[in-house]
């Protein structure tokens, strides 16, 4: 049985990664690069990327990141968190249909509400070079954003700092890699200490340690 995690660590396969080493699971990376992010995606010696006819085969949508878990495909990085706790079990796993339903919920949420002005935080605040940045993007989401971090924070704080369950589930790996593209507003986690000490807590876990290292070694 060979579990096969497709993309790079600057991308969204990180939340899979993550999980495999909360799960204790051996995989094999094979990293994929955007095909955005090259000079000449078409070049002879292009290395593989999301347009690659190799990589087409695994995931003809040409997006990372994809498994291959045994002969079965699968793709968007949430849908593979799910499908990796449901088949592996244990306390990172939705116990019933009421958790899975709030697992799911929560993960949505995040992607829906909060994903894309977390991104032009981090995008546009620190990431991109200054002639790249595009200010009023930047302010967007710090109007937008003080919201759903505040319902967050109130979930955290009835659910003794989980998203959900009382414990840490997959629901707080999907929620965390997401919340944690805003970090360089610090003034939302200043509003928010219970998200701002539920993000430091996932971020001093083992397994994020682990995979936050590779991430740091691949090319930028």
């Amino acid at each position: 049985m060979t579990l096969t995690i497709y993309g790079c660590y600057r991308s969204r396969a990180t939340r899979n990664v993550w999980l495999a080493n909360e799960l204790g699971l051996a995989f094999v990376h094979v990293p994929v690069i955007q095909a955005y992010r090259l000079p000449d995606p078409s070049a002879p010696d292009a290395p593989l990327h999301t347009r690659s006819p190799d990589f087409l085969k695994v995931n003809p949508n040409g997006h990372i990141p994809s498994i291959d878990d045994d002969g079965f495909k699968l793709h968007e990085s949430l849908a593979i968190n799910f499908y990796l706790a449901r088949k592996h079990g244990g306390p990172l796993a939705p116990a019933d249909a009421q958790e899975e339903g709030l697992a799911v919920m929560w993960s949505l949420w995040a992607a829906t509400e909060c994903e894309t002005h977390a991104l032009n935080i981090q995008y546009h605040m620190a990431a991109y070079p200054p002639e790249k940045r595009k200010p009023e993007l930047a302010e967007a989401a710090l109007a937008a954003l003080p919201a759903p971090f505040a319902v967050l924070d109130g979930v955290l704080a009835q659910g003794g700092g989980f998203v959900m369950g009382g414990r840490f589930t997959v629901a707080d790996i999907n929620v965390a890699e997401i919340i944690r593209y805003a970090r360089p507003a610090t003034a939302l986690f200043e509003a928010a200490p219970h998200v701002k000490a539920w993000l430091e807590a996932c971020h001093a876990r083992p397994a994020f340690k682990a995979m936050w290292q590779a991430r740091d070694a691949e090319a930028a």
